[in-house]
């Protein structure tokens, strides 16, 4: 199994930065592709960003391009998503998620995902 553990969420004016957090833990990890994604209430599941297992990003939403990255500390099992020039259209919840370790390629997909964080709130005021 694996544990993912979001941190790093808040309230930031728009144009602001943040960096979220994902720790990773678990028996079967092994720097499985994994995914950043938001959700709006009412709205579906939105994937961001993407990293393979390789460690190249992959998958950018349009609406991250250019402003959000995603890396990642093997040393710390920590994937990180940095946002930048945020807007208050990025107001959202993000999880982080992970595939299963048979997999080497991110998708844009949610059910594509087994292991899911709990979450944390991304509010950008005006």
């Amino acid at each position: 199994q694996v544990q993912l553990v979001e941190s790093g969420g808040g309230l930031v004016q728009a144009g602001g930065s943040l960096r979220l957090s994902c720790a990773a833990s678990g028996r079967t990890f092994n720097w499985n592709p994994m995914g950043w994604f938001r959700q709006v209430p009412g709205k579906e599941r939105e994937f961001v960003i993407g990293i393979s297992r390789s460690g190249y990003s992959t998958g950018y939403a349009e609406s991250a391009k250019g402003r959000f990255t995603i890396s990642r500390d093997i040393a710390k099992n920590t994937c990180y998503l940095q946002m930048n020039s945020l807007k208050p259209e990025d107001t959202a919840v993000y999880y982080c998620a992970a595939r299963g370790s048979q997999y080497t390629t991110t998708s844009s997909r949610a059910n594509d995902y087994d292991y899911w964080g709990q979450g944390t709130q991304v509010t950008v005021s005006s």
